[in-house]
Parts: C-alpha cells; sequence; structure tokens
C-alpha cells in the first residue's frame, strides 16, 4: 500500500481514510479529493461557521423565517467549542476544544488547542488546514459541491433561507427559548456523505451542533460564545 501525499501525513485517518475503513470512494464532480477529507474538512468549516451565529432578539415562537432573521443579525464575534467526534473504528469518542472567529461575511478562522495546535481558516473560496507546520489548501471555487457545502452554511448565518433550501430540507421544532434546526441535504452529492446537520439553541444563541455522516459516524459540538468585554 503506498503512503499517502506528504501533505496529507500530518492529518488525522478521520479526514485521510486508512486501510482499516476499507478503500477510500472519490467525491462525484472532485477529482483527486476523497471522501473521509471532504466530509473532515466541510464538517469543520461548517462547525466553525454555525458556532458564531449569533444574534439578538427574541421571539415568543419561533418559524423558520424569524430564525433566519435572528441569525443574519450577527456581526460576527469569538466562541468557545468543544468537540467530540464518535467513529465506529474508535471504542470511545476523541476530544478536541478550541476558538473561533467569525468575521463577516468571508472569513471564518477555527483554532483547535487541545489536544493538539491545528488552524482551519476559511476566507471566501480558499479552505485550508494547518497541523505541525504542513499545510493543506482547497480551492472551493473549483469544486462545486464543497463550494455548495459551504455557501449553505454560509446562507444560515446570513438568514438565507431561498439559499438553503436549493440544497436541503428544513425543519424547526420548537419555540423561542429551545428550539431545533434540521438541515437534511435535498442534494445529491452532499447527501452521499452527510445525512443530517441538527442545530439547536434557545432563543438567538446557537448551543449545540451534530454532525451525522452517512457512514454512521458524527460530531456533537458545544458552543460557548465569548462576551466583549
Amino acid at each position: 500500500m503506498r503512503n499517502p501525499p506528504a501533505s496529507l501525513r500530518a492529518f488525522p485517518h478521520s479526514a485521510r481514510g486508512d486501510a482499516a475503513s476499507g478503500p477510500a470512494k472519490p467525491v462525484p464532480g472532485l477529482p483527486g479529493l476523497r471522501a473521509t477529507t471532504f466530509a473532515w474538512f466541510c464538517r469543520c468549516a461548517a462547525v466553525a461557521l454555525l458556532g458564531l451565529g449569533l444574534s439578538t432578539g427574541a421571539h415568543a415562537a419561533y418559524s423558520i423565517e424569524q430564525l433566519m432573521t435572528d441569525l443574519a443579525s450577527h456581526k460576527g464575534g469569538r466562541a468557545r467549542f468543544v468537540e467530540k467526534r464518535h467513529m465506529a473504528l474508535l471504542d470511545k469518542p476523541v476530544q478536541a476544544s478550541g476558538e473561533m472567529v467569525y468575521s463577516p461575511p468571508d472569513r471564518l478562522e477555527k483554532r483547535t488547542l487541545l489536544p493538539k495546535p491545528e488552524t482551519l481558516v476559511l476566507d471566501k473560496d480558499m479552505l485550508s488546514m494547518e497541523r505541525d507546520k504542513r499545510k493543506l489548501t482547497i480551492n472551493l471555487a473549483s469544486r462545486p459541491e464543497a463550494l455548495a457545502f459551504v455557501d449553505s452554511i454560509r446562507s444560515t448565518l446570513s438568514g438565507n433561507r431561498r439559499a438553503l433550501e436549493q440544497n436541503y430540507t428544513l425543519n424547526l421544532q420548537g419555540e423561542s427559548s429551545q428550539w431545533v434546526l434540521t438541515l437534511v441535504p435535498s442534494e445529491p452529492a452532499i447527501a452521499a456523505l452527510l445525512q443530517r446537520i441538527t442545530v439547536s439553541g434557545g432563543k438567538n444563541q446557537v448551543r449545540h451542533i451534530e454532525y451525522l455522516q452517512v457512514d454512521g459516524d458524527r460530531s456533537e459540538i458545544s458552543i460557548e460564545p465569548i462576551e466583549v468585554q
């Protein structure tokens, strides 16, 4: 079995794929990009974007339109996160924690501090990951499926319901004090990798995000906004 390219050796097996998980499947329309790598990058980007969807104002009961309006009012900011990744190959979850900084409308930085430093930056259409002084960069403009995924998350932050519904079926449950928004992919290229995204919170704060992949692996992310002093 050939060794992975040097640019990928610094990244975890969940991002690269390995022999234990079987042959890695290519992503349709994304030459040279493995499905596991694509899902990992997209999940990281989405976690960071959704985790910083802070807003002001509240409603006695939420509709999708009201929630989109609230999310659209955020001005960016910082948040702490704790992520637990549940993978079939491991006996217990892998935990990571750190901070995220979102600068509307296009730039997001996710800095993992524990268990090992790692930085992800999404700037316009460029998505990059750096770890152990190695860097991997993907130009999303040349990869329509990846761009559609990230743009859908950006559409959540901007409150663009019409754009979201081009790629997802939306379902909102609960009231303003405790709501759950579920995004089920309707775009085949995304549905081939992801079963659903579940975002929950209270009033206008995103507090928890869960990603469920088609292969059964899932990630749970807890969010704690950092208040500006």
